[in-house]
């Protein structure tokens, strides 16, 4: 998993609430894994039924079409519990979700693969959209949101979480750091209860 420390990007605005994983990735693209999810995300929003791009959708306009940071509305990520949501918005380049509020399957799923799902009220995200300068830079370190005229907004993430993205680490690799500990205790165990240890 690739460490999230200081994003800055892009950032799209797709204020619309209820974004489900379904529209995210639908599912007709999850049987193969040769498909590009990044170019299938919200397909049924970016693609014409001939193929053909929608020139209305903001992710196929410039300067939205390398957006690295997401501006959404409330309960973005809701439905199935699909992770591929999640593959494919990091595998078009998008590694921050920025909303007031986050499925919460999606919201695992996105910590674990290295996405920052950040929370900031309603009224907070719309003032960030930027048709002017549209960059945002989104610091895990300080854990503040820059925008180009100096403003600075912060927000909280669970100190586990923030330390495991700034170090890259997926929850495998996040148990591992605690080997030592595991091990201590085995033994402890063992000498207390050995009978449960007899093979």
């Amino acid at each position: 998993m690739q460490p999230f420390t200081v994003v800055t990007g892009i950032a799209a605005p797709l204020l619309r609430a209820n974004i489900d994983t379904g529209t995210i990735i639908p599912s007709r693209f999850m049987r193969s894994r040769s498909i590009n999810m990044g170019e299938k995300m919200f397909s049924d929003w970016r693609y014409n039924l001939d193929g053909s791009e929608n020139p209305e959708f903001v992710l196929n306009r410039a300067p939205y079409r390398e957006a690295t940071i997401m501006l959404s509305g409330t309960n973005f990520g809701c439905g199935s519990s699909r992770e591929a949501a999640v593959y494919a918005l990091l595998r078009f380049g998008i590694t921050c979700v920025i909303a007031p509020s986050f499925g919460e399957i999606f919201t695992e799923n996105a910590l674990q693969n290295g996405l920052l799902p950040l929370i900031l009220p309603e009224e907070v995200v719309a003032s960030l959209v930027n048709a002017d300068d549209p960059t945002l830079t989104v610091d895990l370190h300080a854990c503040v949101v820059r925008t180009p005229d100096g403003r600075e907004i912060g927000f909280s993430i669970a100190p586990d979480r923030r330390m495991a993205l700034l170090e890259g680490l997926d929850e495998t690799a996040l148990i591992q750091r605690y080997t030592a500990d595991i091990d201590a205790f085995r033994a402890a165990d063992q000498n207390r209860r050995p009978w449960l240890y007899q093979r």
